[in-house]
């Protein structure tokens, strides 16, 4: 992973609100955006437009499931170092 990678990947992770998206995910392992704007209070918006900065980084992927689009992490592009630090932090926190 080159420097420029990094940097947009910490970038995309440096919001409390992108950083609980990538939780719930995690946990849920499947979610839309109304799901997400629910778990965590946000206006769906707001959700939506974290949820675009993830995709950019490749962070999380997404299939349309009827009309929805169901987001999830995307695992093969996801740092493992970044996961794993992603799943102690859930775990702590529980």
């Amino acid at each position: 992973m080159d420097e420029k990678e990094l940097i947009k990947i910490l970038k995309a992770v440096g919001s409390k609100n992108r950083f609980a998206i990538l939780k719930y995910l995690y946990k849920n392992k499947e979610l839309s955006v109304g799901d997400l704007a629910e778990i965590t209070d946000e206006p769906f918006r707001s959700v939506s437009k974290d949820l675009g900065i993830l995709r950019r980084a490749e962070l999380v992927q997404f299939r349309n499931f009827n009309l929805n689009r169901r987001y999830s992490i995307n695992i093969i592009k996801f740092p493992k170092d970044l996961f794993h630090f992603l799943v102690e932090q859930w775990d702590e926190r529980r």
